[in-house]
């Protein structure tokens, strides 16, 4: 079926119409109607809705749980030491109206938040000392700061889901500062350690030089003792053989003085034929004649 050309511009017009007055909320997002400007309905159901066209306009705001990432900020301590704080929030609009007539849009939001938490940041960081700062366990101050936030953010449609210090540091030159002394103590305590080593290696060898000494000591007298016994004992024997046969013994005393004599093969003596000395020699000269 053709339509005529004289209700073609209508249906054209009729078609702009419904296009304008029809209009989408997915499920993510939320809807504010405006009339010149004035918001006139909220939609916060997803679905196919309906506006007057050419004089109403919407305008969608995000229902999903929003993140913001602030920029570091230098926060003093209570002991005046200064620290740099890198906080993040995450917020959702739950008051669209309020949203919309308080901040507009979502960019304002985000610069209006970043201020309100910053603010909070220092108020409250601010009355704590810096160990304090620094450790872990931040949860109190967190709690205090994520509620004074949600506070002020009520006033904006906003509600804030969390707030958290993604990094607390202390500032450059600080950092090198305390970064200095500490090698310095790590020096010093590493030169105390190796002085306390080289103290107890020295006692050690001392002692040992001492135990050394002591067995050497007793060594050398059981030594002395064994060997005054054996000589005793030696000379005992040699006693007992003098008593038995003296002529033996005094040959064994001569072969003795011999090898003292004519060791090392260089001793000249100069002794007479008769010489007591040569008396088992002549004695083995007339036998073998």
């Amino acid at each position: 079926m053709k339509i005529p050309k004289l209700l073609l511009p209508a249906v054209v017009v009729i078609g702009v119409i419904i296009f304008q007055s029809l209009f989408i909320v997915q499920e993510i997002n939320q809807a504010i109607v405006l009339q010149f400007g004035d918001p006139k309905k909220i939609i916060t159901k997803a679905g196919l809705n309906f506006k007057l066209p050419f004089i109403q306009n919407v305008v969608f705001l995000d229902k999903r749980i929003l993140n913001l990432d602030n920029d570091p900020q230098e926060v003093i301590a209570a002991d005046q030491k200064r620290l740099i704080v890198d906080a993040i929030a995450r917020f959702k609009i739950v008051d669209p109206l309020k949203f919309y007539i308080s901040v507009g849009n979502e960019r304002v939001a985000r610069s209006r938040l970043s201020t309100i938490i910053n603010s909070r940041i220092r108020g409250v960081l601010g009355t704590q000392e810096l160990a304090t700062l620094l450790s872990t366990d931040r949860t109190k101050q967190m709690a205090i700061i994520q509620n004074d936030v949600n506070t002020e953010a009520k006033t904006l449609g906003i509600q804030i889901v969390d707030v958290r210090i993604k990094r607390a540091d202390l500032p450059q030159a600080n950092s090198e500062a305390i970064y200095k002394r500490m090698q310095t103590e790590r020096e010093r305590e590493a030169k105390e350690f190796r002085a306390q080593g080289a103290e107890i290696a020295q006692k050690i060898r001392s002692t040992a030089d001492k135990d050394v000494t002591v067995l050497l000591a007793e060594a050398n007298k059981k030594s002395e003792i064994m060997k005054g016994e054996g000589d005793g004992l030696r000379n005992k024997i040699f006693a007992d053989a003098f008593g038995r046969d003296p002529q033996f013994f005094g040959f064994y005393r001569a072969m003795q003085a011999y090898e003292t004599a004519l060791i090392g093969g260089e001793t000249s003596l100069v002794l007479s034929p008769d010489s007591e000395f040569f008396k088992y020699f002549g004695k083995s000269v007339k036998t073998a004649k």
